[in-house]
């Protein structure tokens, strides 16, 4: 058995499959201002901070309690061996550009306790194994038990350790779990495939490194039953088995789930040749980027399923857009690239590694966003762990990835795809190439290419000319700049400027290149506009600020705790700042900007202000405050601020409010058409059901009060929100709450203020006390004292 090239995506066999190859990242040395610090971190941080983890919650001792090293009973979540595997696959990676013997040492005696939870006949799953073997339950449910989906995750792990060690003990569990597997599924035995796809790509990963044929011929086997009811029953478009995969047009259920089959359809057309394949995520592809594709690449818009909506739905404050699907997306786009060798893939690519992915890590390492939304009105953090923790590890391992997507070479023409800084020594049919770039991307547009071939060799440098930089911010029509006239690109070539044409968005520049020969990059950075597809209706009447390749946002510690009363008129000017002390280092952006408010009496006053842009990527830095992609471009998109009454003043806090949404919602004087209106922000207990509650305003100032009207959230029929059962209102005398009285009822109506009136008090505050529906919970639109 051959080790071969290791990359992310892809084990390169001596011979690809693929119209382009990847170059291995082990051939791509970073030496980056902007990349350089964040591979450091996940290499001294985010990787040790994540087998830390996996030792406080279980996920490790598992395996030594499945394997007799310890006693003890399972921990955690059914799936949670594919954590840890994940870990080990990101660790595999850092071990291949910066040996660390205390590292590999520990990776084997994690290895050795995996080792140990093996069955005799090569299954492994620690949750079937604890507190003892429970052979009649394996395969009895793979639609939700993700037996498969963790194996796949091994396997991907197992071949990275391998590769990057030469060790086989990993390796040698990895392939007595697939040949076990291989014994159980297939033609003539049992027809069921995995819930959650994943497995697809572990498996060919070790066809790769195997050569053995079954594995691929499983991981087809797989794909080829998805969706084909003739042995089974399907499961459904959320785990895009609704139909045969290769009659799929369109992207449906779970995210993540489809960007991996995507990935795995990639990896078994680029081996067997079927294009059958090839054209159904061609098809997909173009469902998501022309209308289910964040401005930030992010993709997955509904919480409920983590699920993609129809075209077009695309909300921001609720947005899912899961840290893993925006991985998924990534390793998607690169593989189509290597199918098609055309530059809009990596565009989206791009897109996604400096703004929907990389928002989802801390610049510390250690704290993490599941779902990365487009507005928040406050209260919404990275946090340290969750109890399903498949972001934090996938992070573990897609960071070390990246160097492995700046290059790719196809015969004797070498493609420059991402702009960072580093040298890469590639292979080619015309002989072996060195490369270094040194830039500032993606602050600064100027790039520079050195050359090094070892003699004289003719080839061909194709160098990448971002969409971004050709007026259009993504492939399709979901997004447009507001200018759309360009800066022009200026390329040279030793001095010499040459003229831009493209193939493919690729500048290809054939000539016999010597050592020395300098390819100089200009790309424009202006401070572009975006305007959505208008049958986005979140974004109707909205704008975005670009630079580069870079989302930006607004946020609370910049502009203030409310931003929907801001309007940025078409004609304000920005200028761009580098800010060296500012978020590791970043360009903001700075401008005019008008601001509304209402006035007692309904006066509307409007006046200048100035306001602060940052990276999307860096938000929630600086606090759990407000934040917003997409600003009010016309008057009728703003929401100016709260006129100064008793409520619009008051501070509000509550027992629990649900991460996406804020009790600020409840006195931001926006009225609800219903009380299942999800088009306003609004508070909710969820996930609390059943439960007492209370939401409570601290006044500005003691005042006296009278009467309330409380509009409460129940979307019945989409949600399980309801009206609560009952409630109270109470105020504050002397630090005590005290019940009100003289009331003339408390009703729980839907789809309506409930007025309650009651003897006046003063005082400082009012608290609302609520018990919610047995199963359900709830939540309050608005809430209005007098």
């Amino acid at each position: 058995m051959k080790r071969v090239p290791l990359v992310l995506g892809i084990i390169v066999l001596g011979v690809s499959a693929w119209a382009v190859e990847q170059v291995p990242f082990t051939n791509v040395r970073i030496d980056d201002s902007f990349w350089s610090p964040r591979l450091q971190t996940n290499r001294k941080v985010t990787i040790p901070y994540n087998f830390q983890k996996c030792q406080e919650t279980g996920r490790i001792s598992n395996f030594a309690k499945a394997g007799g090293l310890m006693e003890g009973n399972f921990e955690g979540i059914y799936f949670n061996d594919s954590d840890l595997y994940k870990v080990i696959e990101g660790a595999a990676y850092s071990l291949q550009n910066h040996p660390d013997p205390e590292l590999e040492k520990y990776v084997d005696g994690v290895i050795d306790q995996i080792a140990a939870a093996q069955w005799e006949d090569g299954y492994l799953y620690t949750f079937y194994s604890l507190p003892k073997k429970q052979p009649e339950k394996r395969w009895t449910d793979t639609r939700s038990m993700h037996e498969l989906y963790c194996a796949g995750h091994f396997f991907e792990g197992a071949a990275a350790y391998y590769q990057a060690t030469g060790k086989r003990k990993i390796l040698d569990v990895a392939i007595r779990l697939a040949d076990y597997i291989d014994s159980v599924f297939g033609p003539g035995r049992k027809y069921d495939i995995p819930g959650h796809e994943e497995i697809e790509i572990g498996l060919v990963k070790l066809y790769r490194v195997t050569e053995d044929e079954k594995y691929l011929k499983l991981a087809k086997f797989f794909l080829d039953q998805r969706g084909d009811s003739t042995h089974r029953a399907l499961y459904g478009e959320y785990c895009q088995d609704h139909m045969p995969v290769v009659r799929q047009s369109r992207a449906v259920g779970h995210s993540v789930r489809a960007g991996y089959l995507y990935c795995g359809m990639a990896d078994v057309a680029a081996l067997t040749g079927d294009r059958n394949y090839v054209a159904a995520i061609d098809r997909i592809w173009h469902d998501v980027v022309d209308g289910k594709t964040y401005l930030t690449g992010g993709i997955g818009a509904r919480h409920g399923g983590e699920a993609f909506g129809e075209s077009y739905e695309l909300p921001n404050a609720s947005a899912y857009n899961e840290t893993c699907a925006a991985i998924a997306n990534a390793m998607w786009n690169h593989r189509l690239f290597l199918l098609h060798g055309d530059a809009q893939y990596i565009d989206v690519l791009e897109r996604i590694i400096y703004n929907g992915f990389l928002s989802g890590i801390s610049l510390e390492g250690n704290r993490f966003f599941y779902p990365n939304p487009l507005a928040s009105d406050g209260g919404y953090e990275r946090s340290a762990w969750f109890g399903c923790s498949c972001c934090p590890v996938n992070v573990v391992r897609f960071i070390p990835s990246i160097p492995g997507y700046i290059y790719g070479v196809k015969g004797d023409t070498i493609y420059v795809n991402l702009f960072i800084g580093g040298q890469a020594e590639i292979k080619t049919d015309g002989g072996t190439v060195k490369l270094e770039q040194k830039t500032g991307y993606p602050w600064d547009g100027n790039v520079r290419i050195q050359v090094t071939a070892q003699g004289e060799k003719e080839l061909t440098i194709a160098v990448r000319v971002p969409g971004w930089a050709q007026g259009v911010p993504m492939p399709g029509d979901l997004y447009r700049y507001l200018d759309s006239q360009t800066e022009p690109v200026k390329v040279t070539l030793n001095g010499t400027r040459l003229p831009i044409k493209l193939e493919k968005g690729y500048l290809a520049i054939r000539r016999t290149w010597t050592d020395g020969d300098r390819i100089e990059i200009n790309l424009p950075m202006p401070i572009r506009r975006v305007l959505a597809h208008p049958s986005v209706r979140d974004d109707l009447g909205k704008t975005a600020l670009e630079r580069g390749p870079i989302v930006y946002c607004l946020e609370e510690a910049d502009n203030g705790p409310r931003l929907d009363h801001i309007l940025l008129e078409d004609k304000a000017e920005f200028a761009a700042t580098l800010r060296p002390d500012l978020l590791g280092g970043i360009v903001t952006l700075y401008g005019n900007a008008a601001s509304y408010s209402h006035e007692e009496g309904g006066t509307l006053n409007r006046k200048s202000m100035t306001i602060t842009a940052i990276p999307y990527y860096a938000w929630a830095h600086r606090g759990a405050g407000a934040m917003r992609v997409w600003l009010a471009r016309t008057e009728s998109a703003v929401i100016p601020l709260p006129a100064p009454t008793i409520a619009g003043l008051s501070k509000v806090s509550a027992s629990h409010t649900w991460e996406l949404d804020t009790a600020k919602a409840v006195n931001d004087q926006r009225e609800p058409k219903n009380s299942g209106d999800h088009e306003i922000p609004r508070h909710t207990f969820w996930d609390h059901r059943g439960s007492k509650e209370w939401i409570q305003y601290d006044f500005a100032g003691p005042a006296e009060v009278s009467e309330v009207s409380v509009y409460w959230f129940d979307d019945t029929g989409r949600g399980e929100c309801r009206v609560p059962r009952s409630w109270r209102l109470l105020y504050r005398r002397d630090g005590q709450w005290k019940p009100v009285t003289g009331m003339d009822g408390y009703s729980v109506e839907k789809d309506r203020y409930n007025h309650v009136r009651f003897d006046p008090v003063k005082t400082d505050g009012l608290r609302i006390e609520l018990t919610l529906q047995d199963g359900y919970s709830g939540g309050v639109l608005e809430w209005k004292v007098q």
